[in-house]
């Protein structure tokens, strides 16, 4: 169900090309990297994940918001740019939704287009790459939006992840509410874990599956020194997921490499952080042409299989990694990108996607059971 009032919007594409549509969320002009989404459900937890920061968000499924907003969904306070859909919904039906999807939107202060043939953007994002562009309900000529474009930093040699990260160190200790909570199985001393999470631009499910699994976390700003993570005497290091281009995370690379030399603390790594795990070992990254963003993703190897949720643009060279080091243990199956690692011999290794599956399947869960029994070994 779409209002009846519609105001005309439009997205220019960096070639020239546009979409005209309607306005939807907030009014006003958002510019970004033009990236979409293949999932069909978990909107909210998508819009509010930090790694998105920078970019409009294309979702390819037909229509939005039908399930509305609820409180506890929203993996932080960070949020896409801009969305696009075919349809939006303005009829909430979820037991849990506390709010209109497009009302929240407009306090998000995100920008929306719809009525625009997605499939058709999407298939010119596949073959061409994904590109800046500019959504607006204003009325902006095509030079100026061209301008506006132009002069947009492109996603490589973007360090974002020091903009979404915390400022200052917290601790955390929700857990995750779901029918698949481990925390009883552990025993009290796997309750005194103590975890260091650094914070790239972190979600809260992640750090909820952590606790749940007998952490205790504290989450440190991405720009943190060895000394700082060290004084904490932590059990584990764990580095999230973020936005950007990983070869531009300098800070992230020193911090992992001198870790990683300097014992045999147990860390693990996703997303982001994996491709900073690649970095600091000697290898190096490149940009997908539109990147895996999606619940859908077969990885794995050896014919073990698992279903996970993603949302990256760049990967890490398989070729770059020194084979006396590393091992690559996980293959994305659709593009035979790198999809996991670990280091020989020690307790150290990380994955291209999201086990803590907010939102996404739960087939990935057993990596944070083999991070705890990692630390648990030398404790």
């Amino acid at each position: 169900m779409i209002n009846t009032y519609k105001k005309n919007a439009k997205l220019v594409l960096s070639n020239g090309i546009i979409f005209p549509g309607y306005s939807f969320g907030a009014p006003g002009s958002a510019v970004g990297e033009i990236v979409f989404n293949t999932g069909m459900t978990g909107y909210q937890e998508v819009i509010t994940d930090p790694s998105y920061y920078g970019q409009i968000l294309t979702f390819t499924y037909p229509e939005i918001g039908n399930t509305g907003i609820n409180h506890e969904d929203s993996e932080s306070s960070i949020n896409v740019r801009g969305i696009i859909v075919r349809n939006y919904s303005t009829n909430n039906s979820n037991w849990r939704s506390q709010k209109n999807f497009n009302q929240w939107l407009v306090e998000k202060n995100i920008v929306g287009l719809y009525g625009i043939d997605t499939r058709a953007l999407v298939k010119i994002l596949r073959s061409n790459g994904s590109m800046n562009g500019v959504i607006t309900s204003e009325d902006k000529t095509l030079d100026s939006c061209l301008k506006i474009i132009c002069e947009t930093p492109k996603m490589e040699g973007s360090n974002l992840s020091k903009i979404v990260s915390t400022s200052q160190q917290y601790f955390w200790q929700n857990t995750t509410e779901t029918d698949f909570d481990v925390r009883k199985k552990y025993s009290d001393k796997t309750n005194k874990l103590k975890v260091v999470a650094i914070d790239f631009g972190i979600k809260k499910s992640i750090l909820n599956r952590l606790v749940s699994h007998g952490c205790e976390i504290l989450v440190l700003p991405s720009r943190s020194s060895l000394s700082e993570v060290l004084s904490n005497k932590p059990d584990g290091i764990f580095f999230s997921n973020g936005p950007g281009d990983p070869s531009s995370v300098t800070e992230g690379i020193d911090l992992a490499k001198s870790l990683i030399e300097y014992g045999e603390i147990p860390m693990f790594g996703i997303c982001l952080g994996h491709q900073i795990f690649g970095l600091a070992l000697g290898g190096s990254t490149y940009k997908l042409p539109f990147g895996h963003r999606g619940l859908n993703h077969p990885c794995g190897q050896n014919n073990q299989i698992e279903i996970t949720s993603q949302n990256h643009g760049f990967a890490i060279d398989p070729n770059s990694l020194p084979k006396d080091i590393v091992k690559i243990t996980h293959y994305n199956l659709n593009d035979t990108t790198v999809a996991g690692l670990e280091v020989i011999n020690k307790p150290i290794f990380s994955v291209q996607y999201h086990p803590e599956a907010g939102p996404g399947p739960h087939d990935s869960d057993y990596l944070f059971k083999k991070f705890v029994s990692q630390m648990l070994d030398r404790c």
